[in-house]
């Protein structure tokens, strides 16, 4: 690696609030990925139903719908505040599981109870952390910085798939979750010892302890509003929804399924497929990081095409390590896109309202949900191999028509989401 190459990746750490919030995000992501794996095994092994185990994730994203919610107040009351008290709310609930495992009172009921109220916050998470980002770093490191930070999500799904399954299978579930818990403790406590952003960029006209619920309102529909409104913003709020309702599942809350009843393998198998498609997804987090002049929208059109591409041949596949190998492609492509998105809705937001257009960016995420449980029951009825044929044959088509219809958005030179 050239040594520009280096400080191009190594330049966000220069600010030193960045070098609080990126290990804060990334056992926030670490705990994340620990916790979908084990609660997911736990809930399939427990039920044996891959209805309740689409159920189960997709309560993880029950706050999607109110995320600019959540993005407004962060505009607000500053989002560095609004993310430390999210996790230590991720602790509290995750200490509640931990108990009720080690004294032996754990249920799937209860599991779903806690899930769904953690599904009310969490989903805010990687959409505030993004609008923190935007507060502190310099524009013209935005890109590097928005790249450098999915590393966080990458590396934690790589360790979390390897050591998160281990935990569970070596000490049980209890012992699993008192980790997960150390984990989101120590994350909250790095985002409280980070300092506020310089300058908070707050609604126009309006003080954080000024909430009349007209001016609420008002702010919450200009966010939404302004979040559809920006060149190319559209096309990238709608590849995040399409992603999220056919690519995801597969990759997502459907694994355990895919490793249990496709593969025949057990938690490390599992391991080894969710540690594939990070491992791709970091791979591409860093080349991204590493190469400059790109231009975003371009990227964003092939990556997403791409990424559907792979999935075609992944449900193929019943050979686990070719689809390792997939995955890890797939992973590339998936990074590529969503970071592109990411971009793209950073570049073009205005300031102030950066945390109510990230929230807008989770609310797509409710696509996610929606293609889990519809996915749980089209496999039912029609098997696992037509029902992923099926999600990435739309989702191809359907990304060539996002990209025709914001052709002229996403792919001449001199259009705004191609600058690089």
């Amino acid at each position: 690696m050239s040594r520009s190459a280096r400080a191009s990746a190594l330049a966000p750490f220069s600010i030193r609030s960045y070098r609080f919030q990126w290990p804060s995000d990334l056992l926030t992501s670490w705990a994340f990925e620990v916790e979908n794996l084990v609660l997911g095994w736990y809930i399939l092994t427990e039920t044996g139903s891959v209805l309740l185990l689409t159920v189960l994730a997709s309560l993880n994203y029950a706050g999607t719908l109110v995320a600019p919610v959540f993005g407004m107040i962060g505009d607000r009351i500053g989002h560095r505040d609004l993310l430390a008290m999210m996790r230590f709310a991720y602790t509290a609930l995750a200490s509640t599981i931990m108990t009720l495992a080690l004294t032996g009172h754990l249920a799937p009921l209860y599991v779903m109870i806690i899930v769904a109220v953690m599904g009310l916050i969490r989903p805010s998470d990687l959409g505030i952390r993004g609008a923190l980002l935007a507060d502190i770093m310099p524009p013209e490191r935005l890109v590097g910085a928005i790249s450098v930070s999915r590393t966080t999500q990458d590396s934690a799904r790589i360790a979390g798939a390897l050591t998160g399954t281990g935990l569970f299978a070596a000490f049980g579930i209890g012992f699993a979750y008192m980790a997960i818990a150390c984990l989101y403790l120590t994350s909250a406590i790095l985002m409280v010892c980070m300092g506020r952003p310089a300058k908070h960029y707050g609604a126009a006209g309006h003080s954080g302890d000024d909430w009349p619920a007209p001016s609420l309102l008002r702010d919450l529909k200009e966010g939404i509003v302004h979040a559809w409104s920006g060149p190319g913003m559209g096309a990238a709020l709608c590849v995040a929804f399409l992603a999220n309702l056919t690519a995801f599942p597969f990759t997502n809350g459907l694994l355990p399924y895919v490793a249990n009843e496709i593969f025949h393998t057990d938690q490390a198998g599992l391991g080894y497929l969710s540690a594939s498609f990070a491992l791709g997804s970091l791979i591409g987090s860093i080349t991204l990081s590493l190469v400059g002049g790109v231009r975003i929208a371009r990227l964003l059109v092939g990556a997403t095409l791409a990424w559907y591409a792979m999935l075609l041949v992944f449900v193929e596949i019943r050979t686990l390590p070719v689809a390792m190998a997939c995955l890890v492609l797939a992973g590339i492509a998936q990074s590529l896109s969503m970071i592109s998105a990411a971009v793209i809705l950073m570049r073009t937001a205005s300031a102030h309202l950066r945390g109510r257009v990230m929230g807008v960016r989770m609310m797509v995420i409710y696509g996610l949900p929606l293609g889990l449980l519809a996915a749980g029951s089209l496999i039912g009825l029609i098997g696992y191999t037509a029902t992923g044929t099926l999600y990435a044959a739309s989702g191809l088509l359907s990304m060539m028509a996002i990209a025709l219809l914001w052709r002229a958005d996403l792919w001449p030179l001199h259009a705004p989401a191609n600058a690089r």
